[in-house]
Formats: structure tokens, C-alpha cells, sequence
């Protein structure tokens, strides 16, 4: 209960604050564990962010896989698997483990993130398959790197509204640069 009160408390610190509100005193201000606890559950800051990646994540593809099952062609398929991972920017879940660098994780932790994102391209492989691609893991790349575009644009708050930038990101998945 502790170790989920304190994942909480991350999530929160991470959404609200950014990465700098992430400390070992606001987590334990946050669940009323003594500072000392904190290090019981965790060694250091990456370790609290890869920890949330790793409860997170799974319900993260869950929702996306569950929202592509309910479609029937491959392309409206690939319609819910773009709108799906954009609705979760405004998750907090998703807020508090873009927060946080990169940079900050170890190496394990890096992969363990490169190893979930790889499992979201999976999904999508099948779908791209069926509309001819000739080569649909490489084309689930390219159309994850527009899912992660999209997500940066409505992280920064950038000028365009989420919808727009939701519609601009599901046409370039669905017609191209065509327009």
C-alpha cells in the first residue's frame, strides 16, 4: 500500500510540478512516510519514474489495444490507435512519466521504455499489413513517430488546440502528406 501510495504521489508531483517537484521530501510530505522511508521503496528518482512505467504502461497499450479491437477494417484500426494514445496525453498517468527526462533513467530503465513502446508498434503491424504495406513494422514505426509528434505538440501547449492537432495527426496516419 505504501509503494502504491508513494507511485501516487509521483504521479501528482511529476503532472503538477514537472520533473524538479519530483523529490524524495515531497514524496514523503505527500504520503506522511518519514524521508527515510522513501528510500526503502526507492534508490532514486529514475527508479520511481521506471517503476511507473512499469505499472502504467501495460494499462496504457490495454486501452489502446481494447479501443482497436472494437473496429473491424484496418484503417479505422489504425484511426483508434492514433486517437486512442493522443486522449491519453491529458491522463495524468501519461503526464507524470513524460515529465521526467530521459536522460535521468539508467540504461535498464531506457530499454524497459523502448521495450513498451515497442509493444504499442506490434499492435499495428497487422493493420498496415492489411492496407499493403510492404514492409508494415517499418510503416508502424513511421506512424508512431507521428503518435509522438503529436503528443510533444500537445504537451508544450502548443498554439494549435488538441483536437486540431488529434485530426491533423489521424489524417497524416490515413491519407499521408496528401492533405
Amino acid at each position: 500500500m505504501q509503494r502504491a501510495a508513494l507511485l501516487d504521489a509521483a504521479r501528482t508531483l511529476l503532472s503538477e510540478g514537472g520533473t524538479e517537484a519530483l523529490t524524495f521530501p515531497a514524496l514523503a510530505q505527500h504520503t506522511g512516510l518519514a524521508r527515510s522511508s522513501v528510500y526503502e521503496y526507492f534508490r532514486s528518482r529514475a527508479a520511481v519514474v521506471e517503476e511507473l512505467c512499469a505499472v502504467d504502461f501495460p494499462v496504457w497499450a490495454a486501452e489502446v489495444e481494447a479501443a482497436m479491437e472494437l473496429e473491424e477494417t484496418a484503417e479505422a484500426k489504425i484511426e483508434a490507435y492514433v486517437r486512442s494514445q493522443l486522449a491519453l496525453v491529458g491522463d495524468r498517468r501519461h503526464r507524470a512519466v513524460v515529465a521526467i527526462s530521459a536522460g535521468e533513467l539508467d540504461a535498464g530503465a531506457r530499454e524497459k521504455i523502448r521495450a513498451a513502446h515497442g509493444g504499442l508498434i506490434a499492435m499495428i503491424v497487422e493493420a498496415l499489413g492489411d492496407l499493403g504495406h510492404e514492409q508494415p513494422r517499418l510503416a508502424a514505426m513511421l506512424l508512431q513517430g507521428v503518435v509522438d509528434a503529436a503528443v510533444r505538440r500537445i504537451e508544450l501547449g502548443a498554439a494549435e488546440d488538441p483536437e486540431h492537432i488529434t485530426e491533423a495527426a489521424v489524417a497524416m496516419a490515413l491519407r499521408g502528406v496528401r492533405g
